[in-house]
């Protein structure tokens, strides 16, 4: 059996040695190319979301669930709110990958914004100035010398407020403002220790969802809310529907009209490209349904967000999923889509590639065979013009070696394609034995 394997249409062995160096500078290239391109994205994230029983918080375990499908770990963090989230991208040491950012946050500040993306626009932020019925508030001017609470510091809600009490004309000392967070915030209010307070927040925040539905508590009517959206870009004019919080007990009992920053998803400019597309799908599939303030399909967009849109997000929002995630895994689509420019590349260096290895092939077999004809020409320069006293010497010794070398030609494992080439050595190499008879019988004379 074993000698039957010897006599094959094709020799593997001088294949792998004819195309292992390219072969393995293939395999460097590739391995190269693929740490260069990193097409696996890291498999924990950190997002910095929002206070307690705030929306950012909710959202926030909304991503979790849904980034851990693709085995994606993800650690919430707890922040005040909006300012605080982007101090943290900010600071390489926070170790927050991605954050809720409101829109308007970094309006006149581009060094904040620099070294950050938008994934963009995620769900309206309506803000809610909730206030004690009795003081039947009209107009912003009427919050003059009012105890009013409008966040921690940390959220983006201080400085959007005192931006909206400057254009009515009120300066920060006009308002007698306090810092509390929103939970101490409700129950001040709640208690009659404060007038009003003001949260910017979806509508699925359990606070909001409380305050609108509690008796002797009001929400402000922005009637100037288009106004307001045509002085700052970044602001919105949305209406809160007559009966929407509860259909039979008609809350609220009329429209409300609101003024909406949006909430944005923002992070490091360098997040991995396979986390981005990640956080976009999850976000069309979180904020892509109807709600109280968009329509099907609205949330997420590319607007409202003054930190440049990452262009594969936008792109998306646009488009929707790559060709190949509409019809592959999306780790597989990924791998394609992220390394196709190297293997198109590869493909163009393994094609000529591929045309030297069958000519190096060929030669490596016969090179086993031709080999042996240098021998073979050594000897016969042996025989040629011996002196009569040296030839009972020299021609049984070339007899001999020639004996030795056929040998050794008959020990050689050739592919069946090339036995030809075996057996004209082995016919040549009888043929300079005959010479070598003939030369030994001929007289000195005749020779």
């Amino acid at each position: 059996m074993p000698k039957l394997f010897k006599f094959t249409e094709f020799s593997l062995r001088d294949l792998i040695v004819t195309a292992g160096p390219m072969a393995v500078l293939i395999a460097v290239l590739c391995y190269a190319a693929y740490r260069l391109v990193d097409p696996t994205p890291p498999r924990h994230v950190v997002i910095s979301t929002g206070q307690e029983n705030s929306a950012y918080e909710e959202f926030g375990k909304k991503y979790a669930v849904a980034l851990s499908r693709f085995g994606i770990k993800t650690t919430l963090k707890p922040s005040l709110g909006s300012q605080e989230n982007l101090q943290r991208l900010k600071d390489a040491e926070a170790g927050v990958d991605i954050a809720f950012v409101q829109s308007g946050s970094t309006e006149h500040e581009e060094a904040e914004r620099s070294g950050l993306i938008s994934l963009g626009s995620l769900f309206t932020e309506p803000v809610w100035l909730f206030y004690r019925e009795s003081r039947h508030l009209t107009q912003l001017t009427q919050l003059k010398d009012m105890k009013v609470n409008v966040g921690a510091e940390g959220t983006g809600v201080p400085k959007l407020f005192q931006t909206l009490l400057s254009v009515n004309g009120l300066e920060p000392g006009d308002v007698k403002m306090s810092q509390l967070e929103n939970t101490p915030a409700t129950v001040e209010l709640l208690a009659g220790r404060i007038d009003a307070l003001v949260f910017s927040s979806a509508p699925d925040a359990l606070l909001i969802q409380m305050l609108l539905q509690t008796p002797g508590i009001k929400l402000f009517d922005f009637t100037q809310a288009e106004a307001y959206s045509r002085r700052f870009p970044y602001l919105s004019h949305v209406v809160l529907p007559r009966g929407i919080v509860d259909l039979g007990r008609d809350l609220p009992p009329k429209n409300v009209h609101l003024i909406a920053p949006t909430a944005t998803l923002v992070a490091r400019e360098d997040l991995h490209p396979a986390l981005i597309d990640l956080f976009v799908q999850s976000a069309v599939a979180i904020h892509g349904g109807a709600g109280w303030f968009r329509k099907q399909g609205e949330f997420p967009n590319a607007s409202y967000t003054e930190i440049p849109v990452v262009p594969d997000a936008e792109k998306f929002y646009r488009d929707g999923p790559p060709f190949l995630q509409r019809y592959m895994p999306f780790w597989l689509a990924n791998f394609f889509q992220r390394m196709w420019v190297v293997i198109v590349a590869l493909g163009a260096l393994i094609l000529p590639l591929s045309r030297i290895v069958p000519p190096l092939y060929v030669w490596k077999v016969r090179s086993r065979v031709y080999r042996w004809y240098g021998q073979l020409r050594t000897v016969e320069q042996a025989i040629e013009d011996v002196p009569p006293e040296k030839r009972d010497s020299v021609y049984p010794a070339q007899l001999k070696r020639l004996t030795e070398i056929e040998e050794k030609v008959n020990q050689i494992s050739i592919p069946l394609s090339f036995a030809d080439e075996l057996y004209r050595l082995r016919s040549h190499i009888n043929l300079v034995r005959k010479r070598i008879l003939w030369l030994s019988e001929v007289k000195p004379e005749a020779a």
